[in-house]
């Protein structure tokens, strides 16, 4: 590979950092905190590929001659095409971010929780007729919490819908590092809610948990009464932390 072509590969790579790292993109990979090292590691592959460019220009500008390369001694890096992989995706492909595909797979490997644990102290939820909480809170809380703080209250929840052939759920995935780590949290929904509606539909929920429905039997998956349920557009974060 010419040195003029690793250059603009560098300039693309860094980039394609940038720029996923500006729109938002970032999120469909990493958590929010990753995004200054993104932003980091872009400017300083674009910085080298630009110093490398003019650097090059300018030899070649005071240069009267040119220095043939010995026989023998050009080795051509393939290897260095690879970089275009990942410039490709950014580019021309927008990945989506996981969805129901990877809750059935991650099931088999990662069970929701198989293992009974010790009752836990939560604080109880703010005041209000309907209170918003993330899907691992909820299902945390329906499984482990010994103060019911559950228990008679109205939440929203937010995820995409799953069909198995256990039924319908709500599903969200939690990651701690990157996308490579996720694992979901689910919540089973009654029979006839948001069945006709495709798998991977993002959709808010209104309810309320059915007592004791989270136990050891079910891998602590918990169940919801559901009021009201409605499709939305896929949120710009799709992870919850």
């Amino acid at each position: 590979m010419r040195r003029e072509t690793q250059n603009v590969l560098l300039v693309l790579l860094g980039g394609a950092l940038l720029k996923i790292a500006l729109n938002g993109d970032y999120l469909r990979y990493v958590r929010p905190a990753q995004q200054p090292w993104i932003l980091g590691g872009g400017f300083v592959i674009l910085a080298l590929g630009v110093v490398a460019m003019v650097r090059d220009m300018l030899a070649a500008a005071g240069s009267r001659k040119r220095v043939a390369h010995p026989v023998g001694h050009h080795h051509p890096a393939r290897t260095a095409w690879l970089l275009m992989v990942p410039v490709l995706a950014v580019f021309l492909v927008a990945p989506p971010a996981l969805g129901s595909d990877s809750v059935a797979r991650s099931r088999e490997r990662a069970p929701q929780g198989s293992e009974a644990r010790p009752a836990i102290a939560f604080p109880p939820l703010p005041p209000g007729e309907v209170v918003p909480l993330p899907v691992s809170d909820f299902v945390t809380r329906a499984g482990w919490d010994d103060t019911g703080t559950l228990d008679g209250r109205t939440v929203s929840i937010t995820g995409f819908v799953v069909h198995d052939e256990r039924g319908t759920s709500l599903a969200r995935l939690v990651i701690g590092c990157c996308a490579a780590d996720a694992y979901p949290v689910t919540v089973r929904l009654p029979a006839g809610v948001a069945e006709t509606m495709p798998s991977d539909t993002w959709v808010e929920v209104t309810g309320a948990l059915v007592p004791e429905s989270a136990n050891r039997a079910n891998r602590y998956t918990p169940e919801l009464t559901v009021r009201t349920v409605r499709a939305i557009a896929a949120p710009p974060d799709p992870y919850e932390y």
